[in-house]
């Protein structure tokens, strides 16, 4: 559980701003998936973006990278990094090596699909190295391996494992490679886009627990990109809401769950059945959110 006590300290101190952000899909049919988005991600803080599938999630997590693709454009707004020597980065301005050095090394992103993101014919030693060959030119093939192995320690997989190939490992071995990956460099915000949705809740558990530890020893922000509200509600410091490409709702996630003010995050936690709770009522809560979702869908 995070420690909700650190929230306003988060706050005052940013590590990550996000500006009236907007990406369409250009084409006869322009697509608005992102709109006038704007949050900022306190310095070690957990920071929860849910919703629906296609309300923009992703999308926004790979405009603040720049990792986005034809047709995707970033049509206004800015995404700022701030560092932990006092000197910001407007991320949206830069481009080529510039870019190329300050992804990975400032933010990384874990991302959706990730068990299936590794190169099935490649060792994972050798994957893990060119993270290093790249940002790292003059780090030692010694150097490398050693740093190899000791990330693969600090996610829970054995150091032998650096022999092995992707279809060796388990999903939730695969999952902690790609978490491994994305430290390596030491970032200081990590975006995790659904990086426990293809897992069993068991492993999912233990991998929830891992970035919890790694957060708690390393200090680096978490942007934790889900559409299952109940597990941000027990590992976020706050959540956003996000809707049809914009953010509805962003509070602490206690008030949110307690006291939620925008009639879509009520719908959202009520979509959700209780463990103890009358069956009866949840099926009518079900078939009213659908007529509310019609009508959202009319409007839109």
């Amino acid at each position: 559980m995070s420690d909700r006590t650190t929230g306003p300290r988060h706050r005052a101190n940013p590590v990550l701003s996000v500006r009236d952000f907007s990406v369409d899909y250009l084409g006869p049919h322009t697509v608005h998936a992102v709109q006038q988005v704007s949050l900022e991600l306190g310095r070690g803080e957990i920071l929860g973006l849910a919703g629906e599938s296609g309300c923009g999630k992703s999308t926004l997590a790979y405009g603040v990278t720049r990792l986005l693709r034809p047709p995707a454009m970033i049509t206004s707004g800015q995404a700022v990094f701030h560092s932990r020597e006092g000197y910001e980065i407007d991320i949206s301005a830069l481009s080529g090596q510039e870019l190329r050095q300050f992804r990975w090394d400032k933010i990384a992103m874990v991302l959706q699909g990730a068990m299936n993101s590794l190169n099935p014919v490649i060792s994972i030693r050798s994957q893990l190295e060119d993270v290093f060959t790249c940002h790292r030119p003059n780090m030692g093939r010694r150097e490398r391996l050693d740093r190899c192995g000791e990330l693969l320690e600090r996610v829970g997989v054995e150091r032998r494992r650096l022999r092995a190939f992707p279809h060796e490992l388990s999903g939730g071995m695969r999952q902690r490679v790609m978490i491994a990956m994305a430290l390596a460099l030491d970032p200081q915000v990590l975006i995790m886009d659904e990086p426990t949705t293809a897992l069993d809740v068991v492993v999912q558990r233990e991998i929830l627990d891992e970035i919890a530890r790694l957060r708690a020893e390393f200090g680096f922000a978490v942007v934790f990109i889900t559409h299952d509200l109940p597990l941000l509600l027990e590992i976020a410091d706050r959540i956003a809401v996000m809707k049809a490409g914009r953010i509805v709702e962003l509070n602490d996630s206690f008030e949110l769950y307690t006291k939620p003010e925008d009639a879509y995050t009520k719908r959202l936690l009520a979509s959700f059945p209780s463990l103890l709770g009358d069956r009866g009522d949840f099926i009518r809560t079900g078939a009213s959110d659908a007529r509310l979702g019609a009508t959202d869908q009319k409007a839109d």
